[in-house]
């Protein structure tokens, strides 16, 4: 073989060499493979999303029509039912309908509360963060995750076994909140006191074992009266002197409260 043969054989190879490693970098394959392993890791849109925001501008709503302002809910309050997934706290039959402002059963004889109720009962609990809030009646334990959202240690009692221990697992994203299956009427005497207490099922009267754990300072929102006629909310408020003070809110209905003597 000559040298000028020898030569355009090298550089025929060469050329084929370059148009190999042309092709690898720029083939699409890779590309494509990436962009399947960016959809497949990608978070799944929360379609609930925009029903869970329409709820709460229907809350906003009605709150603007409350002239005298006894009922008006915190914005503070909306904003966080505009972040706490209520379609996580129903059974799975009743998800499609978890933002619609009624209430809907979760078993065992009991409810979720009407969304604009829960947040009508935490404006009027005004949480705090750092305060220590007991709530009677954890049910699906939604409320519950409104009032640890504002920053609150919520020690929650439910009398049904079944919905404590399903409220338990909901709730573990909340390091600051303890459930407890028990009779709430007597409230939570080695958690007491409380700087507020909130009650989600109706009592005949208002537990003396309640107002006695509530602090000075402290709020209890609480819907009383028979379970056969009309029921009130009531906000019960302790001043520093320990006087408690009652003020009627707006009629309501609730399962009866459970348990006592």
């Amino acid at each position: 073989m000559s040298g000028a043969d020898a030569r355009a054989g090298f550089l025929h190879r060469r050329a084929i060499v370059k148009a190999i490693v042309a092709a690898i970098v720029l083939s699409p394959l890779p590309v494509l493979s990436f962009a399947a392993s960016a959809r497949q890791t990608a978070p799944r849109a929360d379609r609930y999303a925009g029903p869970r925001a329409a709820l709460v501008a229907e809350l906003r709503e009605q709150s603007r029509g409350d002239s005298d302002g006894a009922t008006r809910i915190d914005p503070a309050v909306l904003a966080i039912l505009a972040r706490v997934p209520r379609h996580e706290y129903v059974p799975a039959s009743e998800r499609d309908s978890a933002y619609e402002n009624r209430p809907l059963g979760i078993g065992y004889g009991q409810t979720i509360s009407q969304p604009y109720i829960v947040a009508l009962m935490t404006t009027l609990a005004a949480p705090r963060a750092g305060q220590n809030i007991l709530e009677v009646g954890t049910g699906s334990g939604y409320q519950a995750a409104v009032l640890a959202e504002a920053g609150a240690k919520v020690r929650t009692i439910e009398i049904v076994d079944p919905l404590a221990k399903q409220a338990t697992q909901r709730l573990r994203r909340y390091p600051d909140v303890e459930v407890r299956n028990g009779d709430g009427y007597y409230g939570w005497k080695e958690q007491a006191p409380f700087d507020a207490i909130v009650v989600t099922a109706a009592a005949s009267s208002i537990p003396p074992p309640l107002v006695q754990q509530l602090k000075p300072g402290g709020r209890m929102v609480i819907p009383v009266g028979s379970s056969f006629f009309t029921q009130t909310l009531l906000l019960v408020e302790k001043d520093a002197t320990g006087r408690v003070r009652t003020r009627q809110v707006l009629p309501v209905r609730f399962v009866p409260l459970t348990g006592g003597p």
